[in-house]
């Protein structure tokens, strides 16, 4: 496909952009970051500090520190989270004086939390639909109210961002479950679930097995649907450090991201002086949006032939000694037709059998996949068939090899380790009780989207949300919208405002918190967190800024509260010492988590901290089979609906100047999109058939929407190199077309990158049968 094809007509704000990622632009836009921030000296040294050893892990991504830091270890993204949180704009109570609430939401994402931080807790009042400044007294009372007055525990959900420590997610489990519910929908549940479900029945845990060190030794580097130059930057220093030593990268992405195909440090004066660059892709397959786990079996059959034919592919002593299930996926794989195949992938039979050769040949090989093959509806079953073809030649388990989950947020996965879960083992619970004398619940909880059903239902009434803006960053604002309106009461920890703060029920209150670079003083003593990064390393973090207001507090003091409040004079949990000392926070968890946490305090204590234990990585197999087990999938899988050729696949999109849901600006750089978000991206023979033209205003609906409701109207068509029957869009835009229902089957992420969607030029007056007709 063509350049000249693909660029077709000029529209306003979209224009080609060739430099590599990195570079001259990233350092422009790393200043315009600061400036838009109005803290260009505080903000610059703020980011002196962070990914420090003494420093604070920056609250941009989840990849890891190096063990020698240098000077600069963040990275464009990084600068704008750092900016977007320490900036000096105020979102005080006189702000939210001259702004109603029905005003505030008319306005966009970004305009809400360009506001600016907030400073002092706040309760919404209907008389003249104004949030309005309260005491923390009181705003602690009127949460312990909204949750004492629930006839059932389980009437109450207890949301977790990424963004919060370690010790505040542990106080916060225990809270919850002190009060009765395992009601946890975290944002785990939109993003790396499927990692979180498909991993363990494969290989025992459901994280990644490799080190930041094993890319120093991996000869081949697969990455499977994720863009490390827009949501992980810092991966691709290590990519390019690879690049430059001779590893082999393969990409596989349905759209050519510019960070897979070339990047210059901003850190290699020789790059910045010559405006060179270094190539990161040696190969770049587009595949169909969510042909992966057909691709990766085609892969499988390709190698299987190979070592039929000529012996000495596969590793068949790594395969009897510790994999189970080994029988039953050749039969399978080798079973599949190459016409379904390659009808499933978007390859043709001559690609897969390249990228197979290539795989066959490497000695040691990373796998490493993002949020673009973790939200399908088959998506637990794809990370499985990721396993099934590392474990073909023994590629976990040992240097340069293994699985590795590119997960977003700085803790989600720490997160997840200290209890923020829907459906706790027996073990983890069992420990709670011996440690602090009660019984926890026994039932599963909630996932993201049971929650937002039981809100719709009436069932759920109180949400407390630890940071995150939970309504935008759901699939079907339409559905979850409207459900979140339904709550008697709504209780916010954040460091800005955003929309969902805007969804207002019978009650809802701002308790305004610390932002990861700010000083945490308390008793009289700094206080340090810690955080785990996707490779299994807990490190401290401390910040060094002033807090935003004196009216503050930190997200652990902040739960503390709220339970003390709850609960009163507890004689099992001491909430107000915890609330000060975050040591003794520490003691605790290594005390209902003993093997991975044993030592924690002194531990945490060493720059660089310390790795988790990570079984795969020592070839220790925590299944029921006490092996790594290959996994048969049915590549007939998925939403029986997708057949119609009238329908198409839409894959949602993060830009350049977002993180998750924050929109830190209007510009995808490196996409070619400049001041604006209303694009869709398609291929140009598809829209050659549908009498479309680059420029052309289109409404995009959901295709099996009967409510006429889930539209995007008005948006631009611009082509470009996707996959025929595919595209592509901004999140959260065009969340609208993303139904509740639709997700994956296991795990219940939704389904965000293969949404069934019509496409129609736009109609004015529009109507919702021309998207059904």
């Amino acid at each position: 496909m063509s350049d000249k094809k693909v660029e077709g007509a000029k529209i306003p704000g979209v224009r080609p952009y060739r430099q590599p990622a990195g570079g001259w632009g990233a350092l422009k836009a790393v200043a315009g970051a600061l400036a838009g921030q109005e803290t260009i000296v505080e903000g610059g040294k703020t980011l002196m500090r962070a990914n420090q050893p003494e420093g604070f892990d920056c609250p941009g991504c989840a990849w890891p520190d190096p063990k020698h830091t240098s000077s600069f270890e963040f990275c464009e993204n990084g600068a704008k989270a750092v900016a977007w949180e320490a900036t000096s704009k105020r979102a005080t109570p006189e702000v939210f004086a001259q702004h109603t609430v029905s005003e505030l939401l008319t306005w966009t994402d970004h305009a809400i939390e360009d506001l600016g931080r907030l400073t002092e807790p706040m309760a919404y009042d209907p008389a003249d639909d104004r949030y309005k400044p309260i005491t923390w007294e009181a705003a602690f009372a009127r949460t312990a109210e909204g949750l004492k007055a629930l006839k059932d525990p389980n009437e109450a959900e207890f949301y977790a961002s990424g963004r919060a420590s370690n010790e505040a997610a542990f106080l916060y489990q225990l809270m919850a479950r002190r009060f009765g519910t395992n009601n946890f929908p975290d944002c785990s549940n939109m993003c790396h679930e499927p990692t979180s479900v498909g991993l363990p029945d494969s290989i025992g845990l459901g994280k990644g097995s490799v080190t930041l060190e094993d890319f120093d030794h991996a000869d081949l580097i697969l990455c499977f649907g994720h863009n490390p130059g827009t949501n992980h930057p810092r991966m691709m220093s290590t990519l390019r450090d690879a690049s430059r030593r001779g590893a082999t990268i393969l990409a596989f992405n349905p759209l050519k991201e510019r960070s897979l195909e070339k990047f210059a440090s901003p850190q290699d004066p020789v790059e910045m002086a010559t405006l060179s660059s270094t190539p990161i892709a040696s190969a770049y397959f587009q595949l169909k949006i969510g042909g992966d786990a057909l691709l990766v079996q085609g892969m499988m059959k390709v190698l299987l032939a190979m070592e039929a034919s000529d012996g000495g592919i596969l590793d068949h002593d790594f395969i009897l000694e510790h994999t189970a299930g080994y029988e039953a996926v050749v039969a399978s794989v080798e079973a599949l037709d190459w016409a379904v195949i390659e009808a499933g992938c978007g390859l043709p039979r001559a690609r897969v059998e390249e990228a197979a050769a290539i795989y066959a040949k490497a000695k040691a090989t990373i796998l490493c996949y993002g949020m673009g093959l973790t939200q399908h509806r088959d998506s637990s079953g794809t990370v499985q068939q990721l396993v099934n073809l590392l474990l073909l030649k023994g590629n976990i388990g040992r240097p340069g090899a293994g699985i590795c989950p590119l997960r977003g947020h700085s803790n989600v996965q720490g997160n997840r380790t200290v209890g923020i879960w829907e459906k706790p083992s027996a073990a983890m619970l069992d420990s709670i009780r011996d440690v602090f004398g009660f019984e926890p619940p026994r039932e599963h909880g909630h996932t993201v989207v049971e929650s937002i059903e039981a809100i719709e239902r009436g069932e759920s009434k109180v949400f407390i949300g630890l940071g995150g803006n939970f309504a935008v960053a759901a699939p079907d604002p339409v559905r979850t919208f409207a459900a979140m309106c339904k709550l008697d009461l709504a209780v916010h920890v954040a460091t800005k405002p955003n929309r969902t703060h805007m969804l207002i029920g019978k009650a809802a209150i701002l308790l305004p918190c610390l932002g990861r670079t700010e000083l945490d003083v308390r008793a009289g003593v700094r206080q340090s967190v810690t955080v785990e990064d996707s490779m299994s390393m807990v490190h401290a973090s401390r910040g060094l800024n002033p807090p935003a207001s004196e009216h503050l507090m930190s997200e652990p003091a902040i739960v503390c509260g709220i339970a003390t409040a709850t609960f009163g004079e507890d004689l099992l949990v001491d909430w107000t010492g915890l609330a000060d000392d975050y040591d003794a926070v520490r003691d605790l968890i290594a005390r209902v988590f003993p093997a991975a946490f044993e030592g924690y305090n002194d531990k945490v204590r060493i720059p660089g901290g310390f790795r988790l234990p990570v079984g795969p990585s020592n070839r220790v197999w925590k299944t029921a089979t006490g092996k790594a087990n290959f996994i048969v999938h049915d590549p007939k899988g998925g939403d029986p609906r997708r057949g119609d050729p009238d329908v198409m696949i839409l894959t949602t999109l993060r830009s350049h100047d977002q993180y998750n849901t924050t929109i830190y600006g209007y510009d995808d750089r490196y996409r070619g999109v400049f001041g604006r978000r209303d694009v869709i991206f398609a291929n140009p023979d598809d829209m050659a058939k549908m009498g479309l033209a680059q420029g052309d205003l289109v409404d995009l609906g959901a295709a099996f929407d009967e409510t006429g409701e889930r539209i995007v109207r008005a948006f631009t068509v611009v082509a470009r190199d996707i996959p025929a029957g595919c595209l592509a869009a901004y999140y959260p835009e065009t969340n609208v077309v993303v139904s509740l229902d639709d997700h994956d089957q296991r795990s219940g992420t939704p389904a965000y990158k293969s949404a069934p969607v019509r496409l129609r030029k736009h109609q004015a007056p529009w109507s919702a049968d021309t998207l059904r007709n």
